[in-house]
């Protein structure tokens, strides 16, 4: 039976294949990659209705309330296909971010999905490229709010306004994302409500003969249309920068971005179908583009409190993507500051949790665009470097699978690989062509400011690659272990998933106290026994597994524990030894490389899983590491008196809870019934049992008795409702 030794870098670690030992914490490997120190890393705030919010409220303003004017000049009535094309253009770049958005959820979004696959030079051209898209968005939507200010205020200067919006949003910024995004949660019903009834209330006033020569302007001017609109949808895929504030991202983050994508497309059709069949396209296209279109249709439909309160939801939708834009944004100077592209300042965290020179800095430049650039000149240079940022990022999704490196480990994977995203990858530069000179020149000249900043700032501050290198190295050339490192620390902060048997594992597992006087290989053949047992295999593979992972590295070791572990093929789950060393041992073979790992190991956690689902593997592992990393572990592992309590002192506290069946208490109910009598919650079992010195294996058939000690486990929604039930 073939056995494959896996390396968890973190508890120590090493590469799988070359046995390369690298015994650094989680927090310690490769300074060079994002290992985040508390000093630098945000919170988490942000729950699926925060980054619903961001995502719609940074999408629908300038694309519904500025753009239609402007793209009825080119496409005539057939507005609404050009809004259409364009966002299922979108659809490669969308799946592919929300893939790459679970597997690596850290600030930068763009940015350090490439800079991670392909390398910092790409990484540079694409963060700055994205910042700087994303400014001229914002900047796009403040003059919007100015546009349609003037309707009531016609002697507002635009640009001051334009900047006070940018200050006052950047303020709020700086109190925190939380803050920030419940602001957003606020604009968005506002806004929501009011597009409901424009467009409801529109429906019964369209006149069909507006339609008339649908097609007249022709397909190449629908699709030039279509690209520059796109700009309307970019705000969907903003919150791939704020993954890192995001809570439970695998699940949070690519939800919220659907969502937001089925109503934005929604909302475009329907909404821009009103405007032209109200006042027809032959109005919005007048001189040049209505800017204020929407407060025009509302006009048409309601009269002068149509327009005052449509101007109303035109201000809450500009402010949103204002405001959703300065979180994004700024979020990409933090990333490349961390990574040593851009000066170090830009990584500073302040008290709030929030990146403050990052702000000053996104509002500074905002201020900038505001002064130099007209709105479609914005909207097309937006459109033009967004479209070149969501083609690498179906690239990046393409480099990353064919790297083969395990421990990238996305929760959600983009259907039709790989012709989707090689889709992805060629129509956006041919619709900026499409587009014209001007958003081609921007284009290139963005990516190559991105290259030049690279080469002679950034170069030599940085000594990291991406995966493409793993490709590579697969072609025969060569690898970049530290990217593994930052990929394995991920997985552990994002914690299990929800499916993993985790707690199953732990509570099923062998447990062994060893002699005084046992030696490493010792325990190695005695756990190998026990698992070969339960697993139908051979003891001498299995061991000389362990044994050989141990030799060249691959076995983690740190804080006085050791995890030595292999994949089988044809097991159908993971199985876990627990060996408790209460006098300490030396570990036979280590190739020790920090003073600590000569430390006595005081646990041995030996895993065997499945050979086909590697991404399992890796997170029992990181979740075991990061049990073993928490402050006051070993004392309770050593302190436990039985294998009861060793088993729970490897489970977190927040998913597990003890009862004790005693009478007069509340659990006094269970005594007499059976396991499966039991009236549990939902997601929750009992996972051990102990009745005085002996440990009964729970079955269904399993009759509590008072005095019963018994250890459930399950998720901790679940187990706090357990708590609350039956726990004094």
């Amino acid at each position: 039976m073939g056995m494959v030794p896996v390396g968890m870098r973190g508890l120590g670690a090493a590469d799988e294949r070359h046995g390369t030992v690298h015994h650094t914490g989680y927090e310690q490997a490769g300074d060079q990659m994002a290992l985040l120190s508390p000093g630098t890393r945000l919170k988490k705030e942000l729950g699926l209705w925060d980054v619903y919010a961001v995502a719609t409220g940074a999408t629908l303003s300038s694309g519904f309330f500025l753009l239609p004017g402007i793209a009825a000049v080119g496409a005539g009535p057939a507005v609404p296909v050009s809004y259409l094309i364009a966002g299922l253009l979108l659809i490669p770049g969308l799946v592919s971010k929300a893939e790459l958005a679970t597997a690596m959820p850290r600030a930068g979004g763009v940015y350090y999905f490439l800079d991670r696959s392909m390398g910092p030079l790409f990484g540079t051209m694409g963060g700055f490229g994205t910042w700087f898209a994303l400014v001229l968005k914002s900047a796009f939507a403040l003059v919007g709010v100015g546009a349609y200010l003037r309707i009531f205020f016609p002697n507002a200067p635009l640009v001051p306004v334009a900047a006070g919006f940018a200050i006052l949003f950047g303020a709020l910024n700086l109190l925190g994302a939380r803050k920030s995004s419940s602001f957003q949660v606020f604009l968005l019903v506002g806004l929501l409500l009011l597009l409901l009834w424009f467009s409801g209330f529109g429906l019964f006033r369209v006149e069909a003969q507006h339609f008339d020569g649908f097609f007249a302007a022709g397909g190449s001017s629908i699709v030039t249309t279509a690209g520059l609109v796109i700009v309307s949808y970019m705000g969907l895929t903003k919150v791939a920068s704020v993954a890192e504030e995001v809570k439970n991202p695998e699940r949070n983050l690519p939800l919220g971005m659907f969502l937001a994508f089925g109503t934005a497309i929604l909302i475009y059709t329907v909404g821009t179908s009103v405007m032209v069949g109200v006042v027809s396209a032959e109005t919005l296209a007048r001189d040049g583009g209505d800017l204020t279109p929407v407060a025009t249709v509302a006009d048409a439909l309601a009269g002068r409190w149509g327009a005052v309160i449509m101007t109303i939801g035109a201000v809450l939708a500009f402010s949103s993507v204002a405001n959703a834009g300065i979180l994004s944004a700024s979020r990409y100077p933090l990333a490349m500051g961390r990574d040593n592209l851009v000066p170090a300042v830009f990584k500073k965290v302040g008290s709030r949790g929030t990146p403050t020179n990052a702000i000053y800095i996104t509002v500074a430049l905002i201020l900038a665009f505001v002064i130099l650039f007209d709105p479609t000149g914005i909207a097309k240079l937006a459109s033009s470097f967004k479209l070149v940022m969501f083609a690498m990022s179906c690239m990046a999704v393409i480099v990353m699978r064919e790297s083969g490196i395990a421990s990238y480990d996305p929760a959600y994977r983009s259907p039709f690989y790989p012709w989707l995203h090689w889709l992805g990858v060629l129509a956006p530069f041919w619709l900026i062509v499409q587009m014209g000179f001007l958003a081609t020149l921007f284009t290139g000249g963005l990516l190559t400011f991105g290259a030049v900043w690279y080469s002679y700032y950034a170069r030599k501050r940085v000594v990291r690659e991406g995966a493409i290198l793993h490709v590579f190295e697969r072609l025969g050339r060569r690898r970049y272990e530290e990217l593994d490192v930052e990929l394995r620390q991920i997985m552990k902060e994002k914690g299990l998933r929800k499916a993993d048997p985790f707690d199953e594992v732990v509570a099923q597992a062998f447990v062994m106290e060893a002699p005084s006087d046992a030696g490493f290989r010792e325990l190695v053949w005695e756990a190998s026994a026990r698992l070969a047992d339960a697993l139908d295999a051979s003891a001498t593979d299995l061991g000389r597994g362990f044994l050989e992972g141990t030799a060249v590295g691959v076995t983690p070791v740190s804080h006085g524990a050791a995890l030595p572990h292999v994949r089988l093929p044809g097991i159908g789950r993971p199985h876990l030894v627990l060996v408790r060393c209460r006098g300490g041992i030396l570990l036979e073979g280590m190739e020790v490389q920090e003073p600590r790992s000569h430390e006595p190991i005081h646990a041995v956690f030996f895993l065997a899983s499945p050979d086909d689902d590697p991404g399992l593997h890796l997170r029992l592992l990181a979740q075991i590491a990061g049990r073993v990393d928490d402050e006051g572990f070993m004392a309770e592992w050593l302190s436990a008196r039985n294998d009861q309590e060793l088993k729970e002192a490897l489970l977190r506290e927040e998913r597990l809870c003890r009862v004790r069946v005693s009478s007069g208490t509340r659990s006094e109910e269970w005594i007499g019934l059976t396991l499966r009598e039991l009236e549990l919650p939902e997601g929750t079992l009992i996972a051990l049992i102990r009745r005085g010195d002996e440990a009964l294996v729970p079955g269904g058939d399993t009759i509590l008795e008072d005095g019963d000690r018994l250890t459930a486990i399950g998720d901790p929604a679940a187990i706090r409702k357990l708590r609350h039930r039956y726990r004094p």
